[in-house]
């Protein structure tokens, strides 16, 4: 019988690049533009959720009114804050090797991200990654964004594989809970700014401090034919 091959299916902010803090930044100017007092803080917590999902759950948090002209204004704004602070991401490390070396050993991979291509595509840019030929699912294109499973479902689909042969590898809680309702594995990285027993305790198997970590101990998480 020949083994079924480990697929990869990557978040981006936080897992490939280091972009986490110039979003929390972003998120920050477009809810101070509205008139919206919140500690940078609670605002990392949340990042890794769906664009509307997080400002949904911070207005309620904040007590203020929740329409639909305000989310889209704190969505353009943040877009805008973030095209700026765009100029800093980098790869973090070992991450085009790692996409490298799953590339030479014949292992499919694919990213989902639940953000929208209109700030996403800064960040692949920044790590060379063509989205003509490699496969990535954006909040666009789905319904709903994590900590729903549809980003992992459906990079999943495009690369046609089985989800349960697949391991979603992310930086936040929200990554790891998508997982589990996708019924893929989760592996977590510590480059995002959560930490090993969050991470854990959301469902992931391994945790590993970032991709160069992950890659040199690859032969924990990938199976190969």
């Amino acid at each position: 019988m020949t083994p079924t091959r480990t697929a990869f299916l990557f978040d981006l902010d936080g897992t490939l690049v280091d972009s986490v803090y110039q979003h929390v930044l972003a998120w920050k100017e477009a809810l101070d533009a509205e008139g919206i007092e919140l500690s940078v803080w609670r605002i990392h917590r949340k990042i890794g959720m769906s664009g509307g999902l997080f400002t949904h759950i911070l207005l309620r948090e904040t007590g203020l009114a929740i329409t639909p002209e305000r989310v889209e204004r704190l969505r353009r704004a943040h877009a805008a804050a973030y095209q700026r602070h765009a100029a800093s991401v980098r790869p973090l490390p070992g991450a085009q090797d790692l996409l490298g070396y799953l590339d030479q050993a014949g292992l499919p991979w694919a990213i989902a991200t639940s953000g929208r291509m209109e700030t996403a595509r800064h960040n692949l840019a920044a790590l060379g990654v063509d989205p003509e030929r490699v496969p990535v699912v954006t909040r666009d294109q789905v319904r709903h964004a994590k900590p729903d499973p549809d980003l992992f479902l459906t990079a999943a689909q495009r690369l046609g594989v089985d989800v349960r042969n697949a391991l979603v590898l992310g930086d936040s809680i929200w990554d790891m809970l998508a997982a589990q309702r996708a019924r893929a594995l989760g592996v977590g990285l510590l480059s995002g700014g959560y930490g090993a027993e969050e991470l854990a305790s959301a469902g992931a198997f391994r945790v590993y401090e970032d991709p160069a970590d992950l890659l040199r101990k690859i032969d924990e998480v990938a199976a190969r034919g």
